[in-house]
């Protein structure tokens, strides 16, 4: 009865991809605003919307024979979640969230030792595969203890589960989302930081979509080149021994610039990218548009709010070739301008690799599973928490020194003790 129900309801979903939804924006451009909203908005009326599926329910044996063939279903009570696609994602380690398959993790979602935000569990929700038949209170798996009889929970903690309707979000997820997002206004911040685990679209035009989406491998490609370039061009500009600092101000006291500096100066440019790093990640791709600005809204969403709308959208992890190469110019020019050629231009090519390595980290973050209690698996959870319970905090990705310098470290959490 369990797999003939899930049947259906992968049939019904195959045959609705989608339904008509209430306040759906097609984001017509031109015009008064007013107007465009309103010829944008279609109406919205229970007959047009798509029945719901049918609930799917399994039996003990039926979910037993799926975590045999190597599924991860875990249960929060009698609800079933497939988090066969998640544990290489979970912040946890994949080991952490399969040792708990065919379990109740109802007591693991309040901690010790992390307690899930409303956005995590909102995030389980889109896992949901039905419903577990007979008496929930036993184990799933044979010979597995139920978490929940290890662990005490105060009820009042509890996850308010929500099912996820698509059909009914504030945008339409079968169109691109750059242009209907501007009409969020005031909703727009709280929508852009409930993640969901699906890929997004952006643009109409297919070559623009295309431009806009970067695999993880181009970035050391395009740019570790480029950087041993520079780095050896610039090391022989030094070891002619005609460079000088301060020649602007005065001859007489100037400093002479030997190739014994390069490895300085290449590590000053490191260093340095690790504040622009936290400053660009705080500030603007951080910055709250105003909820009456439909460009700065549909700005902000291009630049960083699509990464935190869909943070496992691995096409969308790194920046792509064409914008980098405009911000990598940008760094260059104002270098050379500030400082003597090859001065400034060892100073870039440190930067330059502390750009691939926080976009290598980034990545890595995200689809990587560090091992528990390394340096990276501080920074996955720390990044991880950024997304799902601190987007105002926690802005280091390839460190956390800034965070503890300017004060925007992520908490420590705290767990009420149980009776």
């Amino acid at each position: 009865m369990g797999v003939q129900h899930a049947n259906e309801q992968v049939r019904w979903r195959l045959a609705h991809p989608g339904g008509r939804r209430r306040g759906n924006v097609r984001g017509a451009l031109g015009g008064r605003r007013a107007d465009a909203r309103a010829s944008s908005c279609e109406l919205w009326s229970p007959a047009m919307a798509p029945a719901p599926p049918p609930a799917a329910s399994f039996s003990t044996a039926e979910v037993q024979r799926r975590l045999a063939a190597g599924a991860c279903w875990v249960r929060c009570g009698a609800r079933l979640y497939d988090l066969t696609g998640f544990v290489r994602h979970h912040p946890g380690g994949e080991q952490l969230l399969r040792a708990r398959a065919g379990q109740d993790v109802s007591a693991d979602l309040d901690g010790p030792p992390h307690r899930h935000s409303a956005n995590a569990r909102l995030w389980l929700e889109q896992y949901y595969v039905g419903d577990l038949q007979g008496d929930p209170q036993g184990s799933m798996e044979n010979g597995a203890s139920d978490s929940a009889n290890t662990q005490k929970t105060d009820p009042a903690m509890g996850p308010k589960l929500k099912v996820v309707d698509w059909d009914k979000d504030l945008v339409d997820w079968r169109k691109p989302l750059l242009w209907q997002v501007g009409h969020l206004g005031e909703k727009y911040n709280e929508w852009v930081h409930q993640p969901v685990t699906r890929p997004i679209r952006l643009f109409h035009s297919d070559l623009i979509e295309a431009l806009s989406k970067t695999v993880w491998y181009s970035v050391p490609i395009i740019w570790v080149p480029l950087m041993l370039y520079l780095s050896w061009f610039y090391y022989r500009t030094l070891a002619q021994g005609n460079v000088r600092l301060f020649t602007t101000f005065t001859t007489e006291y100037s400093v002479a610039m030997p190739e014994s500096v390069f490895p300085g100066l290449f590590l000053l440019g490191l260093f340095l990218w690790t504040l622009i790093e936290y400053l660009i990640h705080r500030f603007l791709f951080h910055m709250k548009p105003p909820s009456d600005s439909y460009y700065l809204i549909m700005l902000h969403f291009v630049m960083h709010g699509q990464h935190h709308k869909a943070p496992f959208d691995e096409s969308r992890l790194v920046f792509p070739p064409v914008p980098a190469s405009l911000v990598i110019a940008f760094f260059y020019v104002f270098l050379r301008l500030i400082l003597p050629e090859a001065v400034g231009g060892t100073v870039f090519a440190g930067g330059l690799l502390g750009y691939v390595i926080y976009d290598m980290i980034h990545y890595y973050l995200h689809f990587g599973s560090p091992h528990r209690g390394s340096y990276l698996y501080s920074l996955k959870a720390h990044h991880v928490k950024h997304h799902f319970a601190h987007q105002q905090s926690g802005f280091g990705i390839s460190t956390k020194i800034w965070d503890h310098f300017f004060h925007t470290l992520i908490p420590e959490e705290s767990h009420p003790k149980m009776q």
